[in-house]
């Protein structure tokens, strides 16, 4: 500590004359370069070329630097410039090359992505460029990237957990812009979102950064949506296997007063009607024989649409950004089978519906000088239906199920899962997150972040007795996460640091009424249940670059994940039960990584990467798992299961060859472990050091790409890909006979972009070998599937 607090002083007594180094980038002599990256060689300084083609270093010490200029699309140019006066300009030309794999290949002069790197967290940022071309979901994208495993009840639309590293569900939150995603609703999810709208996705592995301020636990994905103002038209649309239709467009308009007009949106639409079979697909015959098929799902179409439309001003005096935005989306799902694939339902499905009003404001020198601030507020109003009132028990046929005596079998519930129920719960919820960053010095910064969060919901039931049916059942939940949070910098940038303090508060509250027998009459009684949670964690995040290709990282934090409304509140059209006793978890977390590259030998390219990492946690919340083997267990509550262990370590290898070549390998491999060793009575628990149920402990995947210029026409591109991803064996409950096989998936793909790059066509072949893959409770996805996509952009006008 005492050395950082000499570095501190150091730096801030130091002082000589300065300049400022400003200037243009283009590809060739006109075109502005928007987007790219000026970096000073030998320290962490760089700019980015924003919507004017400019770029700006300010307070740089009288002297010689080497630029140097990248851009996604042109090739990297060496420029030198000499600073010894108050104002230089330089400006910089770049010249066109071919495309580059975005799958995350990780690019040295990536500006935000080379920064966040050498910060020390472990971190993926991916890139989306090239997969908005592709038939590729954006769930499909983060299930290819190292260490991110992505836990989905079937094919487009369905429910969709996150595993990174060996931690799951709500122990990884997901932001988009750094707003909590649960705002938008479920019409507005990763399912739904496509990668042409998105600029970037931050994957966090373990230790979070303090500026998002919540309380994962495990992680963070944070999707950060297009935010370039240069303007443009796209538009992509896409069709194929299961009645599979996608669209999106997008479109920015930006006048000289800096005044900027966006919008988006998107459609999709499947039938989901693909075949499924093994041990859980059978139908049971009148003599109670089961009989194993292969079916067809029958009823697990699922349709969403949505837009998105945001006006403000950029890059004016008064702010870098204000906007006003308004998000408005909706979707329909049916729901074919719960937790398990044991039993299909018929005529169960969900509907919901989300309007979002958000404010975003972001000024650099806010009021004086190094003082940096953000906010954003979003206000949503969600309205969720979920309909489940037919009576009848069904097969995998779609047939009403037959009994000995050759007659239909009702449900013992009355309904395809629990009681009958048009379930509608309407939510209103106000999301807050604001901060400041201080510039002390060049090397040293001070950051506050807080964020707020209060979701109120309201639920009643068409079912339900009249009696009933007058006292609205109430859901609320509040949340405040704050931040703060010291960065520094020493040894000429090689050394980097990141000490963070979290306060986490949540109270909640229940009001639910019911009927209650007293004394022969049916008399409504209403339970109030309420809690209050607070607690403190901290952590730390450090590199240092051993030579400039070489970089050590790493990071620690006591971590706190308090539950999520729907853990608590329950949501029925997942099947989650609620438990209003569910507590947080806690868990200590390390990583420790390394870094190697890029290095350029002869035209081949590699980067290479490495995370070991540790996690101790207690009280871990997870979906209550069944211990009978093959139980029907169609709905179930989160738990806090005890302690459990996780140690593992993931990899990472990319390769590319004179930019037309590309491969890339992730390798993933941890133990999650049960670590409640005795029960009250001092006796050693069987399920001591056992395998956590549904977690794929050991995933490897790997894709390939090649480009051919000149096909067919002058200036065209075309590009063929190949992926394959590979599952090892694991459990789905406690007993070591549920154990599933192994699965490797394998797709193809190629792309096509005519000579004016506006126009481009893909085709894409999914699970081409028909491989039986599935995640959570061997909930099985879809098999064989092609697709054929259509893009379309106008980048002048």
């Amino acid at each position: 500590m005492r050395t950082i607090l000499l570095l501190f002083f150091i730096t801030i007594t130091s002082w000589s004359q300065t300049g400022n180094l400003t200037g243009k980038v283009t590809f060739g002599t006109n075109e502005l370069a928007y987007g790219s990256t000026v970096i000073i060689k030998g320290t962490q300084k760089y700019a980015i070329v924003n919507d004017f083609g400019r770029y700006e270093f300010k307070d740089l010490k009288y002297g010689e630097y080497i630029l140097e200029t990248s851009s996604m699309e042109g090739q990297t140019r060496t420029t030198k410039v000499n600073i010894n006066k108050p104002n230089t300009e330089l400006n910089i030309s770049l010249d066109r090359n071919g495309p580059k794999d975005l799958e995350e290949v990780v690019i040295k002069k990536s500006s935000f992505r080379k920064e966040i790197m050498e910060k020390g967290f472990a971190v993926n940022v991916i890139e989306t460029q090239e997969a908005a071309k592709r038939n590729l979901q954006t769930n499909d994208l983060l299930d290819r990237s190292g260490g991110v495993r992505i836990r989905q009840n079937g094919g487009l639309g369905s429910a969709v957990t996150y595993n990174i590293n060996g931690m799951s569900g709500n122990a990884i939150r997901i932001f988009i812009d750094g707003i909590p995603i649960q705002t938008y609703g479920a019409s507005f999810s990763l399912n739904s979102i496509p990668p042409a709208l998105i600029e970037r996705i931050e994957v966090y592995k373990g230790v979070v950064p303090a500026y998002l301020a919540d309380d994962s636990l495990g992680g963070a994905i944070n999707v950060i949506l297009k935010k370039g103002s240069k303007n443009m038209i796209a538009a992509s649309v896409s069709y194929g296997s299961f009645n599979t239709i996608q669209s999106n467009f997008s479109t920015t308009y930006r006048d000289k007063s800096g005044f900027t007009v966006k919008a988006n949106g998107f459609q999709n639409y499947s039938d989901n009607d693909y075949e499924v079979w093994g041990r859980f697909v059978y139908n049971i015959l009148p003599n109670g024989r089961y009989d194993y098929i292969r079916a067809k799902r029958f009823e697990s179409m699922y349709r969403s649409y949505g837009g998105r439309l945001e006006a403000g001003f950029t890059d004016v005096e008064w702010a870098d950004n204000f906007s006003i935005s308004y998000n408005g989306s909706q979707d329909f799902n049916q729901i074919q089978h719960g937790q398990y694939m044991t039993k299909p339902y018929k005529g169960r499905f969900s509907e919901s519906a989300a309007n979002v009003f958000s404010l975003n404001y972001n000024k650099k020198d806010f009021l004086i000088k190094k003082l940096d601030f953000s906010i954003i507020s979003v206000y949503s109003h969600r309205n969720d239906v979920v309909n489940d009132t037919v009576k009848w028990n069904y097969n995998w046929n779609g047939e009403r199920a037959i009994g000995l005596y050759g007659q239909p079998i009702l449900s013992v519930t009355g309904a395809q899962q629990g009681a009958p129920t048009i379930n509608h719960q309407k939510s209103d919820i106000f999301n807050t997150r604001a901060g400041f960053t201080y510039n002390v010095t060049e090397n040293h910064k001070i950051m506050a972040n807080g964020m707020f969060y209060t979701v109120d919901r309201n639920e009643f039931d068409e079912m339900q007795p009249e009696l009933v049916r007058n006292f609205m059942a109430t859901r609320d939940l509040s949340k405040t996460v704050s931040s703060l949070a010291y960065e520094m910098q020493a040894f000429n940038s090689r050394l980097k640091g990141n000490l963070f303090l979290k306060n986490y508060n949540l109270k909640t509250e229940q009001i639910t009424p019911r009927l209650a027998n007293q004394n022969g009459q049916n008399t409504l009684v209403v339970e109030t249940t309420s809690k209050k949670t607070n607690f403190t964690g901290y952590g730390f995040a450090g590199s240092y670059a051993i030579v400039p290709k070489v970089l050590l990282m790493f990071s620690a934090e006591k971590a706190i994940r308090l539950p999520s409304e729907n853990e608590i509140f329950g949501l029925p059209g997942e099947n989650i039960l609620s438990n209003a006793n569910l507590g947080p978890e806690q868990s200590n977390n390390i990583n420790a990584g390394l870094r190697l590259g890029p290095y350029l030998i002869n035209k081949h390219k590699f980067n290479l990467y490495g995370n070991a990492f540790w996690r101790n946690t207690e009280d871990k919340i997870v979906r209550q798992i069944s211990d009978r083997l093959n139980e029907a267990v169609q709905a179930s509550p989160f738990v806090n299961l005890g302690k459990a262990q996780s140690v593992g370590f993931e990899a990472s290898l990319q390769y590319s060859f004179k930019e037309k070549l590309f491969a890339g390998i992730n390798l993933s491999k941890f133990n999650s472990l049960y670590k409640d060793k005795y029960d009250k009575n001092g006796n050693i628990l069987p399920l001591y050091n056992k395998q956590l149920p549904n977690e794929p402990y050991f995933t490897v995947n790997g894709n390939l790409q090649y480009n051919f210029k000149n096909v067919i026409q002058s200036k065209s591109e075309l590009n063929l890909y190949y992926y394959c991803g590979y599952v090892a064996p694991f459990y789905t409950s406690w007993l070591e006979i549920d154990r599933t096989t192994a699965q490797f998936p394998q797709d193809l793909g190629l792309s096509y972009a005519f000579p004016n790059k506006q126009f481009v066509v893909s085709l894409d072949a999914k699970n081409i070998f028909d491989e039986q893959v599935y995640d959570n409770f061997a909930a099985q996805k879809p098999g064989r599937a092609f697709f054929i996509k259509l893009n379309y952009a106008i980048n002048k006008f």
